[in-house]
């Protein structure tokens, strides 16, 4: 009979709504892990894996169904992003899952019916943009058939896991309205592995294999002879090494074992993660404050909001487990080298100790407050490409490509930003490698004066800022890609800083200087002062404010729907499912917010509800709350004014 992949009968006959959750981790099928990937990369998370699944599994071509031409036996997929992951899994599970001791039991091959899938074009009301119509999902079944049959009778390897991990990312990409990202993590002493972005060698990859980053779990005290000399041809693999993750916070403190289930991170690796767990991460820029008491407020506000997002919980069982227990942050600064220049690299060791002191402080007093375990880690440095650009600031601990250069940012072509971007004379333009599905923003930037750029900054120097804030400001990762000319970098000195850098760092990347103008839309160009004033002369205010309008339209529209939901089962739908339906629940009362709603204001000065002793003394002799009282007073009042 029909059924549709997305959802189950239940036992009147009748279709019912899955609620997307995995199973216990014993009851896993192989195809798990891919469905996974492609359910977050649909929600826009994006995912790491690892290849450790090589060699444990015996793929299985399914034998032809008999009664292939009977349109009933077809699988109905439905518009629904749980639709999607649901085809994905039972297509791969049709090779993965069977019985290797009996032929005669071998799988019948799954058929699917993408009737029901909207067409291209058609709105999507719930995550915005259009529809992609069904072409991306053939597509990636296609190839995953195509994968599998050509290791028929094997067992699974490590090329076709991150191969099929790629296709997911491609699928997702062409979707357009995510933009995913993924990091794959091998053995360094895999050449399979670690040659897999070698396209000389491995040339039908190059359809696919840019979704993901790829990195080695380098073990200390290895050769990296092997991992440098690809590196220094295209600038992959990079590093991370998992036992400096497990066994240290920030690595100029002792050991604490804290992170000791850690089994990789996140894409640009700033975070370290638990298997199917999520990072939670926000962003501070310290050029930005004029001392560091100022800064110390931006932290507080800052964390409580970070902290106040591990109250929510994710449709994946297995993720809010561990979240629920590690509470992980990643608080993380931009525009260090901004810091540098203006204020001086002491200054910033202060600022980053003092710092992550006071984030302590606040991580013990927000989780008493919200009756929650303080968080495993709580610092970062992420690389911030597109967010550091909102506040003028220079990327992470990155150094500017130049004083005056052109940044681009992509954006899918049916975007609500594109028209306002045009408007306000920005150059808008189709991307070379995607036209169809991409376009490309170019925005000019000045980063200011004292700033030290790119080719100004060795390799060496650039591994010792990203050590430097790896032990006195992360506790989680500092993201860092280490941009080098490789006329100047030697193999051998590469491998020699990676020796001396090994036991300071928890991961690295590097990449091969380019010439400006390599290739098309380069992420960064360098441009002159003239070509900045031209540019800038031609840019006038943005306005967003037919999009405040539109959205704000939309959200009256639909008070009524929403104030009727407050629970369900419901799926957000990524491709289509504009049934009014979703999985809203009530936050009244979360977390003590209702419960401090009528604060008195003589509790706070000058309504400044900050942990500064000077401002609100919590040991005060004169008061007469205990801290914990005081903290719930103040937080109270802050949550209900921000």
């Amino acid at each position: 009979g029909s059924y549709q992949a997305g959802v189950a009968p239940n036992d009147t006959g009748n279709t019912i709504e899955r609620l997307y959750a995995y199973p216990d981790p014993k009851q896993m099928t192989p195809a798990d892990p891919f469905a996974f990937t492609m359910d977050a990369s649909m929600l826009g998370v994006g995912v790491g894996f690892d290849t450790l699944g090589a060699g444990k599994v015996i793929v299985k071509k399914p034998k032809e169904a008999h009664n292939k031409k009977t349109s009933n036996s077809k699988i109905v997929i439905a518009d629904s992003r749980e639709g999607w992951v649901d085809s994905l899994k039972m297509l791969l599970n049709s090779y993965l899952v069977h019985d290797n001791d009996n032929d005669s039991k071998q799988n019948v091959a799954v058929e699917f019916s993408y009737s029901e899938i909207r067409k291209k074009g058609l709105p999507i009301k719930g995550f915005g943009g259009t529809a992609s119509g069904p072409d991306p999902l053939i597509e990636l079944h296609n190839n995953v058939r195509e994968c599998l049959d050509n290791i028929d009778g094997k067992p699974l390897t490590i090329t076709a896991i991150v191969d099929i991990m790629n296709m997911i990312g491609k699928c997702v990409v062409a979707g357009n309205v995510r933009r995913t990202a993924e990091i794959a993590f091998g053995s360094p002493d895999s050449e399979e592995y670690v040659s897999l972005k070698d396209y000389e060698k491995n040339p039908q990859r190059m359809d696919f294999g840019w979704t993901s980053n790829n990195s080695v779990f380098a073990e200390l005290g290895m050769d990296y002879t092997n991992v440098v000399k690809m590196i220094r041809k295209n600038g992959e693999p990079g590093f991370a090494w998992l036992d400096n993750m497990r066994k240290y916070g920030r690595m100029g403190d002792p050991p604490d074992y804290k992170d000791k289930r850690a089994a990789g991170g996140n894409p640009c690796l700033e975070q370290t993660l638990e298997s199917y767990e999520l990072c939670c991460l926000v962003e501070t820029f310290p050029d930005r404050h004029t001392d560091l008491k100022d800064f110390k407020k931006t932290l507080e506000l800052a964390f409580m909001y970070a902290k106040t997002v591990t109250l929510g919980k994710t449709h994946w069982p297995m993720s809010n487990r561990v979240m629920q227990r590690n509470r992980r942050i990643g608080c993380s600064m931009s525009g260090i080298s901004q810091f540098i220049a203006h204020k001086g690299l002491h200054e910033l060791q202060i600022w980053s100790d003092e710092g992550y002191k006071h984030i302590q402080k606040c991580d013990k007093m927000f989780s008493e407050w919200l009756a929650i375990p303080q968080s495993i880690k709580t610092t970062s440095i992420k690389p911030s490409g597109t967010v550091s650009l909102l506040a003028g600031a220079t990327p992470g601990v990155h150094a500017p490509e130049s004083r005056y250069y052109i940044r681009r940012v992509r954006l899918a072509v049916n975007s609500e930003l594109i028209e306002p971007l045009i408007a306000a004379g920005y150059h808008v333009e189709p991307a070379e490698t995607d036209p169809e599905n991409t376009m490309v923003v170019s925005v000019p930037i000045d980063v200011g004066e004292g700033v030290r750029v790119q080719k100004e900054i060795g390799m060496w120097e650039q591994l010792s800022i990203a050590a430097f804030m790896q032990r006195h400001w992360a506790d989680n990762q500092v993201s860092c890609t280490v941009t080098f000319d490789p006329k100047q970098e030697s193999e051998e000195g590469m491998k020699a800083a990676l020796d001396v850098f090994q036991y300071q760092l928890k991961g690295i990347s590097f990449l091969p200087r380019i010439k400006a103008g390599a290739y098309a839309q380069m992420p960064y160009e360098e441009i002159s002062e003239k070509q900045f004033q031209e540019l800038s002369s031609q840019l006038k205010p943005l306005d967003l404010s037919t999009l405040y309008e539109m959205h704000s339209h939309e959200r009256i529209s639909d008070k009524t729907k929403t104030n009727n939901h407050e629970s369900g089962s419901g799926s957000d739908n990524l491709n289509g499912g504009d049934d009014g339906k979703s999985n809203r629940r009530s936050t009244g009362g979360r977390g003590g917010v209702e419960e401090f709603r009528s604060m008195p204001d003589l509790y706070c000065d000058n309504d400044s509800c900050f942990f500064d002793d000077e401002i609100f003394p919590v040991d005060s002799p004169n008061s007469k709350m205990s801290e914990q009282e005081n903290v719930k007073l103040k937080m109270g009042k802050r949550i209900v004014q921000y």
